[in-house]
């Protein structure tokens, strides 16, 4: 069997690999047009998904399962990989923990006013009337329930705050005090201190936040997205921070990366931009690796039962 990954794998890991599963063969390349030679060979592809295309299925004859090492699946040909009928798997739930501590982080960033405090620090300002907050109390609504929202909750309940957030059914889920369908998303707004957005892209999730969500959300209210950029409006959200409908944005995810040099939200004081690196962590190859290597034994034995499936007509 000829196992076949353009996903740039750390070369301890590739060792750990090879060693314990000699009887299988494995090429490691570090991008799709590096490994693009060896595709009518492979029967197993490890990849992060987001350089595969439908010839790169088409050429990959004898491919019967794709392994994408990361939750995003936007970019996946799977038009292309529903024809053949390939088994997709991915690594959902490996950035629970970086990306919970990223979304704590940054709340505590807004209550204890970091940003300013950096900034005053630099100039050599002493100022003790910055207003603090806490995040004891307030209250935190997660867009999407899964795997990283429900670590954001458990964290937020550590701190004392109230959970709230949404899902496709609104079936109830630990650590979240109040979970509702997504339909009503903006009851649960008017009562959000923090928003925090970690849904995927899809047609449903399209500018979910625009003008009438940030006019229900309240004037100290904080938004986060650590999703994808498309749950926003772009320009509703300039127009909300600027008009102070809403306090303040993070915003790790954009609907063009890397964001613009000439994007307003570079130079606006109450938006805190990060480079789409909420979920990075030294951790997250062996995570992902783990995930394959418990599917491989899966899949080497013909069983079914598969550690995160995806179904290609959904694209999740």
């Amino acid at each position: 069997m000829n196992i076949l990954s353009s996903a740039d794998i750390r070369k301890d890991l590739r060792e750990v690999l090879i060693s314990k599963y000699g009887n299988l063969t494995f090429q490691f390349y570090s991008d799709i047009s590096e490994a693009d030679k060896n595709l009518p060979e492979a029967d197993v592809l490890i990849t992060y998904g987001e350089d595969l295309t439908a010839r790169h299925i088409e050429k990959a004859v004898k491919l019967k399962w794709i392994m994408v090492i990361s939750a995003g699946l936007d970019e996946m040909p799977f038009e292309a990989i529903g024809k053949r009928n390939i088994l997709v798997t991915n690594a959902r739930g490996i950035h629970r923990t970086p990306m919970a501590e990223y979304t704590m982080a940054m709340m505590l960033q807004a209550a204890r006013q970091t940003k300013r405090l950096i900034e005053n620090e630099q100039q050599g300002t002493w100022e003790r009337t910055l207003a603090m907050t806490e995040l004891c109390g307030t209250t935190i609504c997660v867009l999407g329930t899964g795997a990283i929202g429900q670590e954001i909750a458990r964290l937020a309940k550590a701190f004392g705050m109230k959970t709230s957030g949404i899902n496709r059914t609104g079936r109830k889920v630990e650590y979240f005090d109040r979970v509702e369908p997504c339909d009503n998303l903006d009851v649960l707004l008017t009562e959000a201190d923090f928003v925090v957005s970690v849904l995927p892209k899809t047609k449903a999730t399209d500018r979910m936040l625009a003008k009438k969500q940030f006019h229900l959300m309240k004037q100290n209210a904080v938004l986060i997205n650590i999703g994808r950029g498309n749950v926003i409006d772009d320009e509703e959200l300039i127009g909300a921070l600027t008009e102070g409908s809403i306090a303040h944005a993070v915003l790790d995810v954009f609907n063009e990366e890397p964001l613009p040099k000439e994007h307003p939200y570079w130079r606006m004081k109450n938006v805190t931009v990060t480079p789409h690196l909420s979920g990075r962590s030294p951790e997250y190859q062996p995570r992902a690796l783990e995930i394959f290597e418990r599917n491989l034994k899966v899949f080497l034995q013909g069983k079914e039962n598969y550690i995160n499936r995806i179904d290609p007509d959904k694209g999740y």
